[in-house]
């Protein structure tokens, strides 16, 4: 039997030209169909390739996209999977500098820190200035400092959209 379906977002930011074959062959591999992403050039990082494929499959197809894509070097991303029946949604990114991140994502689409999370946070905050540098490293905001310019060069360019689930 089928799992519940959700849809999301990959976003490539910068891609090297010789790796978005092999990044197309990852998501069909995993998505269990044919996708072509539509490249095109990365103003931020001359040389590059940029591009987004919304996607429909099981839930938890994020994390196996993000863990498939996140061991190839030079590479910048974002993949977002809706919330969906019992499920929160998430948002995983990527820089070569950074490495990975992922925050659970509610129906509102507003990123959650776990209490968890919070509760460390405070434990280790000493002063205002260390409880700010704690919970900007549990909402990603290096990652999103450094994906920023990546975003913006890339506005524009052609979004594949697939069916809706439901």
């Amino acid at each position: 039997m089928a799992g519940i379906l959700t849809r999301g977002v990959v976003f490539v930011h910068s891609s090297p030209r010789a790796l978005c074959p092999h990044l197309e062959w990852a998501a069909s591999n995993l998505l269990g169909y044919s996708v072509h992403f539509d490249w095109t050039d990365q103003p931020a990082e001359p040389g590059s390739m940029r591009a987004e494929l919304s996607w429909r499959a099981e839930q938890g197809t994020g994390a196996k996209l993000a863990s498939a894509m996140r061991g190839w070097a030079h590479l910048r991303y974002e993949i977002t999977e809706d919330p969906s029946a019992n499920c929160d949604g998430g948002r995983w990114s990527h820089t070569p500098e950074l490495g990975i991140f992922h925050t659970p994502i509610d129906v509102a689409g507003n990123a959650v820190i776990p209490e968890d999370r919070i509760r460390s946070a405070m434990s280790h905050a000493q002063d205002p200035r260390r409880m700010k540098a704690e919970l900007d490293l549990a909402l990603g905001t290096a990652w999103d400092a450094e994906l920023e310019p990546f975003r913006h060069a890339g506005a524009g360019a052609p979004v594949r959209w697939l069916h809706r689930v439901g």
